[in-house]
């Protein structure tokens, strides 16, 4: 008789990678043994953009189905630097306010675009200014920020994150570790960046991708080392969330998507992952 994993993680995923329906959403995740979601856009509107009204009756459709919201996952900071502090600085007060109507305590953020010829060394000052403001909001609003590591932005490498880390130096602003968007930049995730970001790592993301060719695959089969990853998280001590972003059907600036079908071959892919380092979900 198989002995079940004494380590369980929080099963989440973002929901609009699935439909743009939250009604199918929350199905579909349940379904997958998820209790949560990570909410981008509902009805095909980004986060930011939902009325009070759109908010409040998507607040009515999880608590209906007893589905809980692990993040916000904004857009903010997927702008060119290049934009005022306080563009981004609005658009997060609006991310806030759907954080406090969803009850989420967790932010997605970026670190900005630049221009192309741009030398990415040139936008620190503005990007560390533009990450203190956002972080000073977070802390007033009683939120944790969680900085997604994205190509082409300034904190796409482990040391530029590390940068924005330990210079803004907030407790409202923590790292998501995306093993993807990692190998997606020419770096092996594990080897190159998690021991010098673990002690910032507060979210997991579940995708995976090829060194060859970037492209996304399932938890597991690409080179963004998940097993070893879940392996060390787990012997850290790690209890948080493990967010399911397959992008396996197609992929853009603000977001991705997999549908039904393929978000069930992710979660079905990390599920091998986790067995295989005797961690559990809840």
């Amino acid at each position: 008789m198989a002995i079940a994993p004494n380590v369980q993680w929080v099963l989440s995923g973002f929901g609009d990678e699935i439909d743009a329906d939250p009604a199918v959403q929350i199905a579909v995740l349940q379904a997958l043994g998820a209790s949560y979601i990570e909410v981008r856009s509902a009805w095909g509107t980004n986060i930011v953009d939902l009325d009070d009204d759109q908010l409040a009756r998507l607040k009515v459709l999880l608590d209906g189905a007893g589905m809980k919201v692990s993040a916000i996952a904004s857009p903010i900071g997927k702008v060119d630097v290049s934009l005022p502090v306080e563009h981004e600085v609005e658009r997060l007060r609006r991310a806030a306010n759907a954080a406090k109507v969803l009850d989420a305590a967790y932010i997605r953020i970026f670190s900005f675009f630049y221009g192309e010829g741009v030398a990415v060394e040139s936008i620190r000052d503005a990007v560390i200014e533009r990450m203190r403001a956002l972080a000073k909001v977070a802390e007033e609003s009683g939120v944790i920020l969680l900085h997604e590591n994205e190509k082409d932005i300034f904190g796409d490498i482990p040391d530029r994150v590390l940068d924005i880390m330990e210079t803004v130096a907030s407790p409202a602003l923590r790292v998501a570790w995306d093993p993807a968007n990692f190998v997606q930049v020419g770096v092996r995730p594990f080897d190159e960046g998690y021991a010098k970001l673990r002690p910032h790592l507060e979210y997991l993301q579940v995708k995976d991708a090829r060194l060859a060719d970037g492209v996304v695959v399932p938890a597991g089969e690409g080179d963004g080392d998940l097993l070893r990853t879940v392996e060390a998280l787990k012997a850290d001590g790690y209890n948080g969330f493990a967010s399911l972003e397959p992008h396996l059907a197609d992929a853009y600036s603000l977001g991705g998507y997999s549908g039904p079908t393929a978000f069930g071959v992710a979660a079905r892919a990390f599920a091998k992952v986790l067995a295989k380092a005797g961690v559990g979900t809840k």
